[in-house]
């Protein structure tokens, strides 16, 4: 049996604490985010489609504009920005974007990273103000992969909707 003195037991309880504390609460020297993101109104969402890696299989879904499709409809139940049909018209483009970039390759067996990207744009300058990804859980079933969609549309939305929200003064 691992046996410890006083002072360790402490110093680890203390660091322990600490992380759990830095975990829970927000750190008030975060950098800026742009006020941009909060003082939006309009929205134009932009399908920047899926990458070649995943686009075969949303074909054989039969729904090669899925990802853009569940993040429209998100945010249109949302209702935290007016979604416009232009970006002349928005104040941010929001570029929505399915991947599944390579992660490892031995040789015999290549390994992906299906994702949801978002990027937040804006109209004015042109600059990308804040990007967005949320994993989506590989699958070999259609409906286990409908499933791991929905899983990975919903935590890119919890993060987006932690992001909108304007801190207090």
């Amino acid at each position: 049996m691992l046996s410890l003195s006083r002072p360790i037991l402490y110093a680890c309880f203390v660091l322990n604490m600490s992380a759990i504390g830095l975990a829970q609460s927000p750190n008030k020297d975060n950098a800026p985010i742009p006020n941009q993101i909060f003082d939006a109104k309009k929205v134009f969402i932009s399908n920047a489609a899926a990458d070649a890696n995943v686009i075969t299989t949303l074909r054989r879904m039969g729904q090669p504009g899925l990802p853009y499709d569940r993040f429209y409809s998100e945010m249109k139940a949302w209702g935290r920005y007016e979604l416009v049909s232009t970006p002349a018209d928005a104040d941010l483009v929001f570029e929505i974007r399915f991947s599944a970039p390579i992660t490892d390759f031995n040789g015999q067996l290549t390994s992906y990273a299906p994702q949801y990207d978002l990027s937040i744009v804006d109209v004015k300058t042109h600059f990308t103000l804040w990007s967005l990804a949320a994993p989506v859980q590989g699958a070999f079933r259609k409906a286990t992969l409908a499933k791991n969609l929905d899983e990975g549309m919903a935590a890119l939305m919890s993060d987006l909707k932690k992001l909108a929200i304007q801190p207090a003064s």
